[in-house]
């Protein structure tokens, strides 16, 4: 029987699960528009909690030949390669859990070439996951990266820029809905300056130096962390003392806790 079931999972419930945009929007970023910003009630949203091992089956065998056809094909490909170099040249026990398959994920997602097209996908494919989707493997394994690298689910403080504007307002819950691109360094202009968060994430992950691009020290938000917008920052004085005056606005999120639409719906069909 198929069961629409929506999961609200708190940090402590959370701790008992040990098995486990952006900033990299490539848009022209002189751009300027209004986005949605609210609950992302259409995301592919599933983090797989209670089924990891049962999707990771399903990846491997229903789902495979995503990863080797269709737009997917060459991106996974070539992320091969880069997940090679990574294995060479980085300490893998930092990274304990991770498999070749996490890093080829994280490899694939942090190149430009399926990014915006993913991310899209996973922002509004909610009616299609299960069957049109077309990146079930890249979200498992992009999920299951992000969790590893995360697994005692310390809360990193990063910053997001964007030339996007956003109609919220203080207090109100959010989603990013799709995977979302902070980092520890705060001068990235090059990703924006209409719009800057000051994000605290319990559940990404640090991408560290698993990441295509170097220096950004990325950190990884999944889709179904919320975040209470604690505090919207338009005084440019006290931008300033934040260190953070090349924004024009400031919005501080604080992570609240899980919501999963979608949790192990694919082994409920």
């Amino acid at each position: 029987m198929k069961v629409n079931t929506v999961i609200f999972v708190s940090l402590s419930l959370f701790l008992c699960w040990t098995n486990v945009d952006s900033m990299r929007i490539n848009l022209d970023f002189k751009l300027k528009y209004v986005s949605k910003l609210d609950m992302a009630e259409e995301s592919v949203d599933d983090m797989y909690f209670g089924c990891n091992y049962l999707m990771h089956e399903e990846v491997m065998g229903r789902y495979s030949e995503e990863m080797y056809k269709g737009p997917f094909k060459e991106a996974w490909k070539e992320a091969e390669e880069c997940a090679n170099i990574k294995i060479e040249e980085q300490n893998l026990k930092e990274y304990e859990g991770l498999t070749k398959a996490h890093l080829q994920a994280i490899c694939a997602y942090t190149d430009d070439n399926i990014y915006t097209m993913f991310n899209n996908d996973c922002r509004n494919g909610k009616k299609s996951y299960g069957s049109s989707f077309q990146f079930h493997s890249l979200h498992f394994f992009l999920t299951s990266a992000v969790q590893i690298l995360n697994k005692h689910y310390f809360c990193h403080h990063t910053f997001r820029r964007t030339n996007h504007i956003f109609n919220v307002k203080e207090n109100e819950t959010v989603r990013f809905g799709s995977f979302a691109s902070t980092s520890y360094n705060r001068t990235l202009y090059d990703f924006g300056i209409k719009s800057c968060f000051e994000v605290e994430t319990c559940a990404g992950g640090f991408l560290n130096k698993l990441s295509v691009v170097d220096g950004e020290e990325e950190v990884l938000i999944p889709p179904y962390e919320m975040f209470i917008i604690r505090e919207i920052i338009v005084d440019k004085n006290k931008m300033k003392a934040l260190g953070v005056e090349s924004c024009e606005v400031l919005y501080v999120l604080k992570s609240a806790g899980y919501k999963s639409n979608l949790n192990c719906k694919l082994m409920r069909q």
